[in-house]
């Protein structure tokens, strides 16, 4: 049975209340609702709390898809935590600071594969840093350059916005999945795409940023060489 995603309407939700409808062999507790992100694109596992009717708090230290065609996701507890039935009602609460800067990292990243006129490979979002692997035929990449357009785009606080899209429309535009890790959620034919305006759209099915603004200040620490054509390019907050 599928999970409710709420974080792919509204990122900034730190609370809901669920049900729980289902229980998975090695203990993940499945909700008809969730605020938690569940791990993809690039982006980890939302931690936080289940805390039942009676008050018996269950830390969660993840989130994943049991079955992400079906956007059904299981909420991983600690060792030894308390019990959760199905049936049982919760109020689900992320760490919303941990989700934040996830948030702003994630933003960032898209703005760094806007930058460079190179295909993206692979994404990697962090607490506080992350990194993209670009296609790259030649040397060259200038970690301040690339610092100083990202910060431009940034300063232009441009609304961060998701629309869903049909599978045709995203066909008829192969630029779309320039990020070619990306496997954006598919829902009823539709998938989900993040407009930053006037600077980038690409298929996500992660958390932002309402603006670029929110994302503060970057600097781009390393770039590494992964192979002959690929280099990867970090960055972080400051």
């Amino acid at each position: 049975m599928p999970t409710h995603c709420l974080f792919h309407d509204d990122a900034y939700l730190h609370t809901c209340e669920a049900r729980a409808i289902a229980l998975t062999d090695d203990g993940g507790i499945v909700l008809d609702r969730t605020v938690f992100y569940a791990a993809a694109d690039g982006q980890p596992g939302d931690s936080g709390t289940l805390t039942s009717s009676t008050g018996a708090r269950v830390p969660i230290s993840t989130a994943i898809y049991v079955d992400h065609g079906k956007n059904e996701i299981a909420h991983v507890p600690a060792p030894g935590s308390p019990p959760v039935a199905v049936g049982d009602v919760v109020i689900a609460r992320i760490d919303w600071d941990k989700r934040y800067s996830r948030m702003r990292v994630h933003t960032a990243l898209h703005l760094l594969a806007a930058a460079l006129p190179h295909e993206a490979k692979e994404t990697s979002v962090g607490d506080g840093e992350g990194e993209v692997d670009f296609h790259v035929p030649e040397n060259g990449l200038d970690k301040e350059a690339i610092a100083a357009k990202i910060n431009e785009m940034i300063a232009a606080d441009a609304p961060v916005i998701h629309r869903w899209m049909s599978d045709a429309e995203v066909e008829a535009h192969p630029i779309l999945a320039k990020t070619a890790a990306t496997e954006p959620p598919n829902a009823n034919g539709r998938k989900r795409l993040i407009l930053i305006a006037g600077l980038d759209l690409q298929p996500c099915g992660g958390t932002h940023v309402r603006s670029t603004a929110e994302i503060g200040t970057v600097r781009v620490t390393h770039i590494e060489k992964k192979d002959s054509q690929r280099r990867r390019v970090r960055l972080a907050l400051l």
